[in-house]
């Protein structure tokens, strides 16, 4: 990771960029970001969907979206070497049309396995398109402009989450769910065009090093196993199924060995040394915390939203959508401040902002209206731009500068693998829960129920059959369940991000957070 400070270096080599070229250099990488970001938000809404066409669970379909996001954390760490050894433009360039294709078999896949497949290709060679775009970009700017460059960049990424939720709903319900993929091929084509055109000819040096191909691979193994249980265990019963249990095994041992083996290879693909410093633990370990229980909750609520509620995938992407909008707002707000503003006051103020958000929707119930369904999606944004920004910057303060690539490489691989266990891990607790309230529930629907009894009398007034009339009480048990089930995760995540703000604390005061701004929008 550390060989990552000679990219750095000859990437500022070449002089800044001038007129026509700096423009369309900054609007193909800002899309390659937007393109990258937007993948990982716009099949959330699009589940429903894709799972029916296909013919599995929510519980499977959701592969789709944590098979992304493992892929592309797993392959995070392996930009410094790949850059070294292809260079920054090529591998840039190559990532972007490797995307494109894989964007294009995702909309070709015809099961769900194919498909997941596809995603994992996709996620892949994702890894090193956001950093590399953000190192192209800070090469095209001088020295006195980067903070405008890194504002731009971190806007693209902001404005994603908005339109991912809005494009996927409005394409699922208006074509078909592979234009969600297929929607990547132009941007994709004319993006590594573009790129390749302009920054051709300001390809960094290359060189051969080794790589840790054993720690790559303990690290595949470890974190592909987890994952996979995590995903399985519901359909599977947990420990009680061989396989669950073996991959519960095999995640606990490739972990083990895993530390083992990075804290004594000479060129690690993780630099597990980093967390010897409290604030780099602090800082990674609040980030992917809170970064879990945000994503969890993400994808969640258009979940019920319409298995539960009757939205369809583009009202459920409006709903969820406005996140981004106060977010583009404050965070350069935010980003001016945060050299001047203690980041861990910064960061209590977004835990403290996601408590009341979740909160408020651990209110929910089935009689809930868009109106206040859209509330704390809107307030949400604030939040959203007091995470990333002081997190980041209490994350790498008081490191040298060779130490922020591999640091940054880092806080993003455990914040992305976060993202996916925490999709995983809720998704997985609504169906429990849900089951569990549903049990509670029925226990109390008897001839001596009176309101029991009344609402049963009624439909089969209406002319339904003793069969149909249960049938519909049970549909409405249901739905209660869910409901209270999603209320239980809205109010858990409230404690956890209230827990969070502790965290924050035991950092210690940042003393110059010089490197924040560069190091603001890997967080994204």
């Amino acid at each position: 990771m550390a060989e990552q400070t000679t990219t750095a270096n000859t990437l500022a080599t070449p002089g800044p960029l001038k007129g026509g070229s700096l423009v369309l250099g900054t609007i193909a990488l800002s899309l390659a970001t937007f393109m990258n970001v937007l993948d990982s938000s716009i099949a959330n809404v699009s589940l429903p969907t894709i799972g029916g066409d296909l013919g599995v669970s929510l519980n499977q379909v959701t592969w789709v979206i944590t098979s992304f996001a493992v892929a592309n954390a797993i392959s995070i760490p392996l930009t410094g070497w790949l850059t070294l050894r292809f260079g920054a433009v090529r591998l840039f360039t190559w990532s972007v049309v490797l995307f494109v294709l894989a964007s294009l078999l995702c909309g070709l896949a015809p099961s769900i396995e194919l498909l997941i497949v596809c995603r994992v290709i996709q996620g892949a060679v994702a890894g090193p398109m956001i950093p590399l775009s953000q190192s192209l970009l800070l090469s095209s700017y001088p020295a006195s402009r980067s903070g405008t460059a890194l504002a731009m960049w971190s806007v693209t990424t902001l404005v994603a989450p908005v339109a991912g939720p809005l494009l996927g709903g409005y394409i699922t319900d208006n074509f078909s769910w592979p234009w969600i993929f297929y929607i990547n091929i132009p941007i994709g084509l004319a993006t590594a065009w573009i790129t390749w055109v302009i920054y051709r000819k300001r390809e960094s040096p290359t060189r051969k090093l080794p790589v840790d191909a054993v720690g790559l691979a303990l690290l595949v193994i470890w974190v592909g196993s987890l994952q996979i249980a995590l995903d399985k265990g519901k359909e599977l019963d947990w420990l009680a199924s061989p396989l669950i249990l073996t991959l519960a095994l095999i995640a606990m041992v490739g972990f083990v060995v895993f530390l083992i083996w990075e804290l004594t290879e000479e060129h690690p693909v993780v630099d597990l040394r980093l967390f010897k410093r409290l604030n780099f633990s602090v800082g990674a370990v609040a980030l992917s915390l809170g970064y879990g229980v945000f994503f969890g909750n993400v994808v969640l609520l258009p979940l019920w939203l319409q298995e539960y509620m009757g939205y369809t995938a583009t009202w459920a992407g409006l709903v969820t959508a406005p996140v981004g909008v106060l977010a583009i707002l404050f965070s350069p707000i935010v980003g001016k401040n945060v050299n001047r503003v203690d980041p861990r006051l910064l960061a209590s103020v977004a835990f403290m902002v996601f408590a009341l958000v979740f909160y408020l929707r651990s209110g929910f119930n089935t009689q809930t209206d868009v109106h206040t369904l859209l509330v704390p999606t809107i307030i949400q944004g604030i939040a959203m731009a007091f995470f990333f920004i002081p997190l980041v910057s209490l994350t790498l303060s008081g490191l040298r500068p060779d130490q922020i690539p591999a640091a940054s490489g880092l806080s993003n691989f455990l914040r992305i693998t976060a993202g996916a266990f925490g999709t995983s891990i809720a998704t997985t607790l609504w169906d429990n829960r849900t089951t569990l309230h549903h049990t509670q529930l029925i226990e109390h629907i008897s001839s001596y129920n009176a309101q029991a009894s009344d609402a049963l009398n009624k439909l089969l007034q209406s002319g339904m059959t003793l069969a149909q009339a249960t049938a519909q009480i049970n549909q409405i048990v249901t739905q209660q369940a869910a409901i209270l089930s999603a209320d239980d995760i809205f109010y858990a995540s409230s404690l956890i991000c209230l827990g969070l703000i502790g965290l924050v604390w035991l950092a210690k005061p940042v003393k110059s957070t010089a490197t924040a701004g560069v190091a603001s929008s890997g967080a994204h």
